[in-house]
């Protein structure tokens, strides 16, 4: 029986790199290194052959960067390599990231020929000028433009994200963003809160940092975000994800539950054959050693030997995954979904009653109000949502 996989496709090319984004991502590069990066990702996909078998892809996530710079050929490309070496579930989530600056009609229906059946769109606010100074490359009618073409090509399925703690932001722009949205009936809906990294261009910008909400604003809109939305008919199922019933995130549950994906391109993490890793962040290395798997694989060589050998040097930072640390990422993750952790599946993957590792813990957090517990799930209340950084400590297994 194949075992369900996801698939990341990391695209990291972009027209122009945002204020706050820490993403592994590039402006600016010639059409050439697009073409050679893209030749380099269906090299890749190829190399895992030997165990593609094994698998059966249940959803694939094309993300960025803004996938959607590229030529929709380029992305057919890749899609079509993947369907050859990996056999795809006959109904899959397959999601694109779209940048509304970037939304072209023809390519929306391409991507829908291609069988991509889902978008994410990143909006972030609907206010003109905090758009302005974000560096991002389009306003809110040109989101709008995109958001309407994209259900003229037959998109049923359409996720927006927005942001909060924003320079400049307010509740009633966060409001009216959040209004907007809702008007347009989208099935998803992410609202993330701004984090300042650094190596980011607004790290370097103290007139915008003197702008931020503070944090008990910051506070009040994540609180109005859930009210906002549940009036709107979006349920909330983890911290920051809200959808209309059964249009949740597969992919993404997919991270929160601990199942198994491979990342594609330079830089994407993966969690595979019990390792967790993540491929190389040099665009040159990673196109040069993606050259020699293609010239090695119309040898006839041993796939799974080139496969071993490919990897370890394509690869960066592998961990092998042990069991303490899959329950703790299996907690972690999971006491993010609003449903938290279920109590039977636990025991399916672990063989133990969760209790019988956490049980103390789980019953401190209960007695104060912060987690709720029946015998069927284990999850975070809404008092210990707001805590949830210092409760999840707790649950750490390993030292």
């Amino acid at each position: 029986m194949r075992k369900p996989l996801s698939i990341y496709v990391h695209i990291p090319f972009c027209k122009h790199k945002c204020m706050y984004c820490d993403f592994l991502s590039f402006e600016g590069e010639t059409n050439t290194k697009k073409i050679q990066y893209i030749n380099a990702l269906m090299s890749e996909i190829r190399m895992y052959k030997p165990y593609a078998d094994r698998y059966i892809v249940k959803t694939i996530y094309i993300g960025g960067g803004t996938p959607s710079v590229l030529d929709e050929a380029m992305i057919g490309n890749v899609l079509n390599t993947i369907n050859h070496i990996f056999k795809v579930d006959r109904f899959p989530e397959i999601t694109i990231e779209v940048n509304p600056g970037t939304i072209k009609y023809t390519d929306l229906l391409a991507y829908r020929e291609y069988g991509i059946n889902r978008l994410s769109i990143g909006l972030q606010s609907a206010d003109d000028e905090i758009l302005r100074m974000l560096g991002r490359i389009h306003n809110y009618d040109e989101f709008v433009d995109g958001f309407e073409a994209a259900r003229r090509a037959g998109f049923e399925n359409i996720s927006v994200d927005a942001m909060s703690g924003l320079p400049g932001q307010d509740m009633h722009s966060m409001v009216d963003t959040l209004t907007r949205i809702t008007e347009l009936s989208p099935e998803h809906i992410s609202v993330y809160s701004l984090q300042v990294e650094d190596g980011t261009k607004l790290k370097e910008r103290p007139d915008l940092l003197d702008m931020l909400p503070d944090e008990e604003a910051d506070r009040s809109m994540y609180h109005m975000t859930k009210k906002v939305l549940k009036a709107a008919g979006y349920q909330r199922y983890e911290f920051s994800n809200y959808a209309k019933p059964g249009f949740e995130s597969r992919h993404n549950i997919v991270y929160w539950t601990g199942g198994q994906y491979i990342g594609l391109g330079i830089g994407a993490s993966s969690y595979f054959k019990g390792e967790r890793y993540s491929n190389i962040r040099n665009m040159d290395n990673y196109i040069d050693i993606c050259e020699d798997i293609r010239e090695e694989l119309t040898k006839d060589t041993d796939r799974a030997r080139l496969y071993d050998s490919a990897t370890a040097i394509l690869r960066e930072n592998v961990q092998t995954i042990f069991l303490e640390s899959r329950i703790e990422e299996y907690m972690f993750l999971g006491l993010r979904m609003l449903r938290g952790i279920n109590r039977q599946e636990f025991q399916d993957k672990f063989k133990r009653d969760v209790f019988e590792i956490y049980g103390d813990i789980i019953n401190k957090y209960v007695s104060q109000g912060f987690m709720y517990a029946d015998e069927n799930y284990v999850r975070l209340t809404d008092k210990g949502i707001d805590v949830s950084n210092y409760i999840l400590s707790d649950f750490i297994l390993t030292t």
